[in-house]
């Protein structure tokens, strides 16, 4: 059986595919949340891992939760109440648990519909690029759901806080060329070019050494929550780190030389 994940390494970045494309690239499987935390983990112990780049097999990114299983009451949507709540807890919100520590830059490549849980994947994402035939919806209340897996936290803190009502309220789709003048995305590129473009923005990241882009991602994590003093406190104890890599001390020796 193919794994629900494809991870494929090319030198310093790995490409990871979300492989269920009979299902929408669903998320909500136990068995893809499980190998999505492996290679998470996985990642973080690598330090010869610089930069991710997720993506969708086939025509869509992710169509975030399993309708059919919702239609047909299997699995999850089969359980109680009470069940259920535990569910999501052990669930599809293990996903956003596992981002949260994540020390690789995470960039995603958005190549086709991003909806639901699908569109949450996609904002937890580092940096986004979307092919021209992306599109996002934030489609919960349009099947008599909420987001239950981090969406109204993720969301408004990619297109503020009105976008995010819009998307949240009337569950509408928004076209790439949109997304990306709300911010959602950084770049829009035709579609034989998404993967390229994302290897070309992590060839950028991953030229950076790899304990410096790790901590700098930490504090750009901790500035969303945190306050200032916080966030200096947390660079204050790391920079002295920094300062021991030999990363740093080979890069200011060819500073001095050039």
């Amino acid at each position: 059986m193919d794994s629900p994940l494809d991870i494929a390494t090319q030198g310093p970045t790995q490409v990871w595919t979300i492989n269920l494309p009979r299902v929408g690239n669903a998320i909500t499987d136990r068995s893809f949340i499980t190998a999505f935390e492996a290679a998470i983990d996985a990642a973080n112990a690598d330090t010869d891992v610089r930069a991710v780049i997720l993506t969708g097999a086939g025509k869509i990114f992710s169509a975030g939760g399993n309708v059919k299983e919702m239609a047909d009451r299997r699995g999850m949507f089969g359980l109680d109440e009470r069940a259920q709540r535990y569910a999501y807890v052990d669930g599809i919100q293990r996903i956003p648990r596992a981002l949260a520590r994540f020390e690789v830059p995470l960039i995603g490549a958005i190549n086709g519909a991003a909806v639901g849980a699908g569109c949450d994947l996609a904002m937890m994402c580092d940096l986004r690029i979307a092919s021209e035939r992306a599109s996002f919806a934030e489609s919960f209340v349009q099947v008599g759901l909420i987001p239950g897996d981090g969406g109204t936290w993720f969301l408004p803190r990619a297109v503020g806080w009105e976008r995010a009502a819009e998307m949240t309220f009337t569950g509408d789709r928004v076209d790439a060329a949109t997304a990306r003048d709300w911010g959602m995305v950084g770049r829009v590129v035709p579609h034989e070019e998404l993967l390229p473009a994302a290897h070309e923005l992590a060839d950028r990241i991953t030229k950076n050494p790899a304990h410096a882009l790790r901590m700098a991602k930490r504090l750009l994590h901790e500035s969303r929550t945190g306050v200032l003093e916080s966030v200096l406190g947390m660079a204050a104890a790391m920079q002295p780190l920094m300062h021991a890599d030999p990363e740093h001390a080979q890069r200011v020796a060819k500073w001095r030389t050039s």
